[in-house]
């Protein structure tokens, strides 16, 4: 699985790496996540409010934080 955190580097989009990260680690999700801060790859995916979760090129959530809880289900459904 690839996930991509969409974000220029705002503290939303730095919480959202961050909990992305421990989610994939304390789950043992076999993934890797990155974090792409240029604007005009992030337009690329049509995203307009950021943080953005993009998951195997797919925009899955945009424009919030989630909760542990919630970004869990994201990844394992």
């Amino acid at each position: 699985m690839e996930i991509k955190i969409l974000g220029p580097g705002c503290p939303k989009c730095k919480t959202l790496e961050k909990l992305t990260r421990e989610v994939v680690e304390q789950n043992h999700i076999d993934a890797t996540v990155s974090k792409v801060d240029d604007i005009v790859e992030i337009m690329n995916y049509g995203v307009m409010a950021t943080p953005a979760l993009v998951v195997n090129e797919k925009v899955i959530m945009k424009g919030r934080v989630p909760s542990a809880e919630e970004l869990r289900k994201l990844l394992i459904s």
